[in-house]
């Protein structure tokens, strides 16, 4: 496959869906900018949308902040949207706040079964600032969503004429409107002169499972800090059905916090992530208490290569598609890896 795309061909369909986000704020009765816009009005907002030949279908899904969404919403969009494929759309567009997008765009990406391409972007200045990014960036998302070349990628992440895959991006700066980066790779594409450039394709994982009632799981992401004896750990983990800890570089946690996690891998799933946000969880490499291998041979999972964020979402769908402590440890094994 060539390391570009053509222009999406004449009678591609795309459909959008609306998610709110700053992408979709305006001023409000506050002093403050809230969501108000329909999908309609953000794709009447972008010039030379006209001009691609990508017919265009709106819905207005949610008009939330992206701080707002929740895993019931994901489900329930991914649901609307295989519909949508199901009548004839060849890509799918969600805008969305960025607040959330890495984890989001991941979820989507598990949850997503087609072909066709999901494409997830949002904007880091709202409509009434100078130099909003929002219409550039749904630009750049439905003519990625058209191109036939971006079929078989899953859920991609377009920001900035970037196209990163949901594995791997993070948020990564609060206000810059270059915030989306993917630390250990990089971007899988970008987009240029009107063309989606896909110049390497992510690898697909999708779960193989029945997702029901996401929002009745209780999951979290909890990091050691300096001195942490392991109290805050127990008090917290006390009432949730899967744990993700966030330890120091590549999986290390203070002496004190060992047993506190030991007890709470007997009783429940308990993913061992790093808190920096790129490079793997190791498993050997060193042997003290609470070191990785340590913790690793106490019963808790390797988060590999997904970032703290990233595994608790795995971690949440999973418990929630009802899956025993086996099956999560051979999916982390297989998603964690980074191939």
């Amino acid at each position: 496959m060539p390391p570009y795309a053509d222009p999406p061909p004449a009678g591609r369909r795309v459909t959008v869906f609306s998610l709110g986000g700053t992408i979709a704020m305006t001023g409000g009765p506050g002093s403050g900018v809230v969501p108000t816009l329909t999908a309609a009005d953000l794709v009447a907002a972008v010039p030379g949308l006209a001009g691609t030949g990508v017919t265009v279908r709106v819905h207005d899904f949610r008009r939330l902040p992206g701080a707002s969404l929740g895993f019931d919403d994901l489900t329930a969009l991914v649901t609307a949207a295989r519909r949508a494929v199901d009548d004839g759309a060849d890509g799918v567009v969600v805008t969305q706040g960025t607040d959330t997008i890495e984890e989001t765009a991941f979820a989507l990406d598990l949850l997503w079964p087609y072909d066709a391409p999901l494409v997830v972007t949002g904007a880091m200045r709202n409509p009434t600032l100078a130099g909003a990014d929002g219409p550039a960036n749904l630009l750049a998302a439905v003519t990625v969503a058209a191109a036939p070349a971006a079929r078989r990628t899953g859920c991609l992440v377009v920001l900035g004429d970037e196209i990163h895959a949901a594995r791997w991006v993070r948020k990564t700066h609060t206000t810059s409107p270059v915030a989306f980066r993917s630390p250990d790779v990089g971007p899988v594409g970008l987009v240029a002169e009107g063309r989606p450039r896909i110049l390497t394709r992510p690898a697909r994982h999708r779960l193989d499972a029945d997702v029901r009632d996401p929002g009745t799981v209780r999951t979290a992401v909890l990091p050691v800090v300096l001195g942490d004896d392991g109290a805050t750990l127990r008090r917290a983990g006390s009432g949730l059905d899967g744990l993700v800890v966030a330890g120091f570089g590549v999986g290390h946690v203070p002496a004190a916090a060992v047993a506190v996690l030991t007890d709470l891998a007997a009783g429940m799933p308990v993913v061992l992530a790093s808190r920096i946000g790129a490079g793997p969880v190791l498993a050997g490499t060193y042997g003290f208490p609470g070191s990785e291998s340590d913790l690793l041979s106490r019963g808790l999972i390797s988060a590999g290569t997904l970032d703290c964020y990233k595994a608790r979402i795995l971690l949440h769908l999973l418990v929630a598609a009802g899956h025993d402590r086996g099956r999560i440890t051979a999916t982390f094994a297989t998603i964690g890896a980074g191939d």
